[in-house]
């Protein structure tokens, strides 16, 4: 597990960046990261969207689960950032179109709180692990 802080954002949003875009699979590339609370889902979330040129404000979207940003960096078209924390059945995120979503591969879908709808998570997923470290640092691992 690499110990990471602020300045270390934009080297992890490439590196996770590159590995989604050499990712080989045939549906959407999903992005997947644990963490409690507070270890920076969001805020790599923002390091990466504003990487892949989003012009937009990055808030999680917790309360409305799904949020839909247009890209173009080659392999992807589109960004779903996805906040499943308040999801309760797995039906939830089904009736949001992730059959549709997760059947293009011009989209990169990053998933925050993965574990709340595990089974819909194909097993190609790049997990990435966060942990709170102090408050100035964090665990990361993928």
């Amino acid at each position: 597990m690499l110990e990471i802080t602020i300045k270390d954002l934009d080297k992890i949003a490439n590196d996770l960046i590159n590995k989604a875009q050499k990712n080989k699979t045939k549906k959407a590339t999903v992005l997947a990261f644990y963490g409690d609370l507070g270890t920076g889902k969001t805020t790599i979330t923002q390091a990466i969207c504003k990487i892949l040129g989003t012009k937009e404000k990055i808030i999680s979207p917790t309360f409305v689960i799904m949020k839909k940003y247009s890209i173009n960096n080659g392999k992807f078209k589109n960004l779903i950032h996805i906040d499943a924390y308040r999801i309760e059945k797995i039906n939830e995120l089904i009736c949001l179109g992730w059959e549709e979503l997760i059947s293009d591969e011009k989209n990169l879908i990053i998933i925050e709180w993965p574990e709340k709808t595990q089974k819909l998570i194909p097993k190609d997923a790049i997990v990435i692990n966060l942990s709170h470290i102090n408050e100035h640092t964090r665990g990361i691992s993928y």
